[in-house]
């Protein structure tokens, strides 16, 4: 059963909606068709637009009339997985390698610092004379050596945190239902007070961006941090879709993906502010591909689109199982194409053969026509042969591809799979379980996983758990798993540090909750004096003691303002070295409260 709707059916949904929003801000852009040397790249990514949400897979309802397009004139792999969340996803694609390799292992807690020994493509292709730039999210870490540009990104408009509006994004916390409506962002590490909706702000940056191309060949990373959640939309794009009612809905999607029976009007309503999210995207997309127009560069650019993982609320998915966080594809199976004029990448053509997000580095690479030497742990290969056609029966055909996700370190065998030729296993038990507490599937006859297949192909199954196992030891082995990603302070390159909620970590997940222990891995850089100031999510009501632990020293001050959300600590003489900074304010009735964020500022 394929799930993809056919190519001539896909070509008509592109020019039906080009046609018939023709006149507005959404109109499909049409690209020429000529060739130059050394070819720009842009790299879109959204965030959480699952498979459905984009018109050419299948949805009537969403508006994509861009993306509709060149999906049309591109090579497409109807058969590519990411991992079931952001921040993996985002490491695997900037370095080639599963992201347990990378220092990744959560979204936040910690976990969301990417190793600053990584090699990542803005680096490799900086060092090959590109221009660099990402627009929007980051996500893989916010302080000095991790942020975007420390890892290769000569330009740089960003969030904090793992999203807009998350408790680690400090300045638009706040704002709570207007977080998406102009949120300070950091340009070049510097905060910046923006003006407008998220993703045309980042769209308007990325667009500068093209507009100062000089010459040189540019490399454009566009992370929209949209349809992620909170689900904030501008009014036009909700009214888009105001009007699809739960009986049309369910009536459309019948028979074509199990989950859309049991929504209910809450979900179509999320999926109504997530279309409008997603076409709000679309018409930036169309911008940005006017501006390589006007720019006379449209000949000479590559454009890859995919989303970071699978829809997060209940929505169409083209009947695939589960959501994202989920290792079941509905998690980790997400729209992809790429798109190049006269760059030898065919025009509407599919490709089933399997593909993830770690071969994009070194496709971006061939791509690119960069003389680099691939690190030797790399993970990923090289698409472009089979884009053309050439080395159609090699390895790629028959290659294993893992895919784990939990919060915290790997828990075998928890939310994991291994993905094999036609077969998939997932460990959804624990550690202990024999592979008959396993699931099997073949995907070609069975793509929404609904038919086990664990006693028929036992044999099978035990050789697919046994390179699980194989790539699990070495996954545990590797000296990434047992470095700590330290926040640096105390640089000449980030002073004052902010550590924010989205790196504390704790037994628990900490996330916005005020009563919570939590501590921060942190490594002072040089010995020295410290002003440290302690912020919190409101004021401290009582009278009490603030606290402050880096073994073997210990500070603790008095407070008796019970109105304020600030308290300090100053000319602390700290000794270079690594420390776990755990704060904690100790009220009067035994409350003990961590800060909403702590600054450290090393004195002069």
């Amino acid at each position: 059963m394929n799930k993809l709707i056919p190519k001539n059916l896909m070509i008509l949904i592109g020019v039906l909606y080009a046609v018939i929003i023709g006149g507005t801000d959404a109109d499909a852009v049409v690209l020429s068709d000529n060739a130059q040397e050394k070819p720009n790249i842009i790299l879109i990514m959204t965030d959480d637009q699952g498979i459905g949400d984009i018109g050419y897979l299948g949805n009537p309802f969403i508006r994509t009339p861009n993306l509709d397009h060149l999906a049309a004139n591109s090579t497409r792999f109807t058969n590519f997985h990411v991992n079931p969340v952001c921040s993996s996803t985002r490491a695997a694609l900037m370095t080639g390698k599963y992201p347990e390799k990378t220092g990744i292992y959560d979204t936040f807690n910690g976990g969301a610092i990417m190793d600053t020994k990584e090699i990542t493509i803005a680096e490799l292709l900086k060092d090959n004379g590109y221009r660099t730039g990402i627009f929007g999210k980051w996500h893989l870490g916010d302080s000095y050596p991790y942020r975007s540009i420390d890892q290769g990104f000569d330009n740089s408009l960003v969030h904090k945190g793992g999203g807009i509006g998350q408790p680690g994004d400090i300045d638009n916390y706040a704002a709570g239902d207007r977080a998406y409506f102009d949120p300070v962002l950091y340009k070049n590490g510097k905060k910046n007070q923006s003006k407008g909706y998220c993703s045309d702000v980042f769209t308007e940056g990325a667009i500068d961006f093209i507009q100062h191309h000089d010459g040189d060949p540019f490399f454009l990373y566009l992370s929209f941090n949209a349809p992620h959640t909170p689900l904030q939309v501008p009014q036009k794009y909700y009214d888009m879709y105001k009007d699809i009612s739960l009986e049309e809905y369910k009536q459309e999607f019948h028979g074509k993906d199990s989950d859309i029976d049991n929504m209910t009007e809450k979900d179509l309503d999320d999926a109504r502010k997530i279309y409008g999210m997603v076409t709000n995207i679309d018409e930036n997309i169309g911008k940005l591909l006017k501006a390589l127009k006007r720019k006379k560069i449209d000949d000479n650019t590559i454009i890859i689109f995919l989303s970071d993982n699978g829809p997060q609320q209940k929505r169409y998915k083209l009947d695939y199982r589960d959501r994202k966080t989920s290792v079941y594809e509905g998690g980790v199976r997400v729209p992809f194409f790429i798109y190049g004029p006269g760059r030898d990448i065919p025009k509407n053509k599919e490709i089933d053969m399997r593909a993830a997000h770690i071969d994009l580095l070194p496709t971006i690479l061939e791509l690119s026509k960069a003389k680099a030497h691939l690190p030797n742990d790399i993970d990923g290969y090289n698409l472009f042969n089979h884009i053309q056609n050439k080395d159609e029966q090699s390895l790629l055909s028959d290659r294993t591809i893992f895919t784990e996700w939990g919060r915290g370190y790997a828990i075998p065998y928890q939310n994991m799979s291994v993905h094999k030729g036609d077969y998939k296993l997932v460990a959804q038990t624990d550690y202990q379980a024999s592979v008959d507490k396993f699931e099997l599937y073949n995907l070609t006859k069975d793509p929404s996983e609904a038919n086990n297949l664990i006693n028929q192909e036992r044999e099978r199954a035990m050789e697919m758990k046994a390179e699980l196992d194989a790539w699990l030891n070495n996954f545990y082995a590797h000296p990434k798993n047992n470095r700590i990603q330290y926040i640096k302070i105390g640089t000449p390159f980030e002073n004052p540090v902010i550590l924010s909620r989205h790196d504390a970590k704790g037994p628990i997940a900490v996330w916005s909750q005020p009563e919570i222990y939590g501590y921060w891995d942190v490594e002072i850089m040089e010995e020295g004096t410290f002003d440290i100031t302690f912020h919190f999510f409101e004021n401290m009501k009582e009278p009490g003691k603030l606290f402050l632990k880096l073994y073997p020293y210990h500070f603790s001050i008095p407070n008796n303002n019970t109105s304020t959300t600030t308290l300090e600590m100053k000319n602390i003489r700290l000794a270079k070295g690594i420390y776990k900074l755990e704060p904690h304010y100790s009220s009067k009735t035994g409350k003990n409260i961590l800060p909403f964020y702590v600054e450290v500022e090393k004195k002069n």
